[in-house]
């Protein structure tokens, strides 16, 4: 799968994406990346091998030389329902790469995979994507208050995280790309 846009291949993962994938999920920051943690290129290279089955995740390069700066991925929830989301490299935060990733992203589970809703979940503090949700014209659904524990405070105690949910349906989509 190959998704093109003006700066940009989304397309499915190649082995010589494990350095750039390494370098920014060395460190996730936000923490529901935690368990995406990347510790080798050998861990890189089993994350690009081991993706599961029902999902669908392609690495986001940069059109001039194809070097990965992130991913985008979407999970079937429902017959015509899809989670997204996104991770990307901070050396290349506040260019629109971002936007022009998951705009892709949506353009094609819109209108080749033939999704109705796509939404995502995204932690109160991560304002960044936020942000993009905005952006993409995705609707602020609610915020589920201490809704899920990725990381543990210094005791041991699950630190939990609240959670907004941010979505949008194919007519909302196509009717703000029209504008």
């Amino acid at each position: 799968m190959i998704i093109e846009t003006e700066h940009l291949i989304i397309r499915d993962f190649q082995k010589k994406d494990a350095a750039g994938l390494l370098e920014y999920l060395s460190h996730p920051r936000v923490n529901c990346f935690v368990g995406d943690r990347l510790c080798s290129v050998e861990s890189a290279l089993a994350y690009i091998s081991n993706s599961p089955k029902d999902m669908l995740r392609y690495a986001v390069c940069l059109k001039e030389d194809d070097s990965i700066i992130g991913d985008v991925f979407a999970l079937r929830e429902y017959t015509d329902t899809f989670s997204v989301g996104w991770h990307f490299n901070q050396r290349f935060e506040g260019k629109g790469l971002a936007y022009e990733a998951a705009t892709g992203l949506l353009d094609y589970l819109f209108h080749n995979i033939g999704a109705r809703r796509i939404y995502g979940f995204v932690e109160d503090d991560n304002r960044r994507s936020k942000r993009l949700c905005e952006r993409l014209g995705m609707r602020h659904e609610g915020c589920m208050k201490e809704f899920i524990s990725f990381v543990c405070h210094p005791d041991g105690a699950p630190r939990y995280e609240d959670t907004c949910i941010y979505a949008i349906l194919n007519k909302e989509w196509k009717s703000n790309r029209q504008r």
